[in-house]
């Protein structure tokens, strides 16, 4: 299944993609897709109901606007230098354990929406990366185990500020989570769908240049690693996503200069058999 979140930001209504790529609206299943809905087996409910129902659902315009397709989750974990070549531009050692920060969760938003500038910005850079959801509590999970826990995966655009990541004191999350910092979806496809997660495509255009162009095959740390290592130190919620880095191709290793977001600048990214979003980056208008 492919799931999504359709409506004006708030107010988003659950609906799903189908194979055909329409957008089905799904109110009257009488969930939204979030921690509850994961926590309950929502994925199972849902596909049997689809089944008895989908042929009566009302069709949702493709002008419709997307949300996230998850609602808001009790976490938003991410992994830094996760691809060697990033390490490498960053002029950082490849880690020996991986490196975990937080983005805020109220950075969250729809695959569409614009990119925010924040105030006093001059360094707004942006990452694609793969984000996988957590599909049940997860703690101290075995590596051979950690699949069980996931319910799907997603594009994610980890937008960073590295100003205030790397030169404001104090941990990363500072330059992580700022309102719009984090696009996510069009879809969250379901863990059945995606064969290979380790073997998808992944890229990044900057008005139309192609600046990040890797495979989720050159992961330092892989998906299993991620979840076991993560569920030793928290426990991880149902709808909990966790976004497992970005490869080479981010503004601030662009050579012979850095590069940033800029006013005007659209953003196009996505991965394979996860969709592709795009955001056009203006000023944060509370700025």
């Amino acid at each position: 299944m492919k799931l999504i979140r359709f409506g004006e930001k708030g107010k988003e209504l659950p609906g799903i993609q189908t194979s055909e790529g329409k957008y089905l609206d799904c109110s009257a299943f009488g969930e939204d897709w979030n921690e509850a809905f994961f926590d309950s087996n929502g994925l199972e409910r849902l596909s049997g109901w689809l089944k008895a129902n989908q042929d009566n659902l009302k069709e949702i315009s493709k002008g419709a606007r997307l949300g996230s397709p998850i609602a808001r989750p009790s976490k938003i974990i991410c992994i830094g230098l996760n691809y060697r070549k990033h390490a490498e531009e960053a002029g950082m050692a490849v880690p020996e354990v991986p490196i975990i920060f937080m983005k805020a969760t109220s950075s969250l938003c729809g695959p569409f929406d614009p990119i925010f500038i924040p105030k006093n910005s001059v360094k707004t850079d942006w990452e694609v990366e793969l984000a996988v959801v957590i599909g049940k509590r997860a703690k101290y999970v075995k590596k051979e185990n950690a699949y069980d826990y996931i319910a799907g995966y997603c594009l994610h655009n980890d937008v960073s500020e590295r100003d205030f990541q790397l030169h404001h004191g104090g941990q990363w999350v500072k330059g992580k989570s700022a309102d719009h910092f984090a696009p996510l979806g069009p879809v969250l496809v379901t863990r059945d769908e995606i064969k290979d997660p380790h073997n998808l495509r992944l890229w990044l255009k900057l008005n139309g240049k192609t600046l990040q162009d890797s495979s989720t095959s050159d992961l330092i740390f892989d998906i299993p690693t991620l979840i076991a290592h993560l569920s030793q130190y928290m426990t991880l919620l149902p709808g909990d996503v966790i976004s497992t880095g970005t490869p080479a191709g981010v503004g601030m290793g662009l050579k012979p200069e850095p590069q940033y977001l800029k006013e005007g600048d659209v953003v196009e990214l996505g991965i394979e058999g996860l969709g592709v979003s795009k955001q056009v980056a203006i000023n944060d208008p509370e700025g």
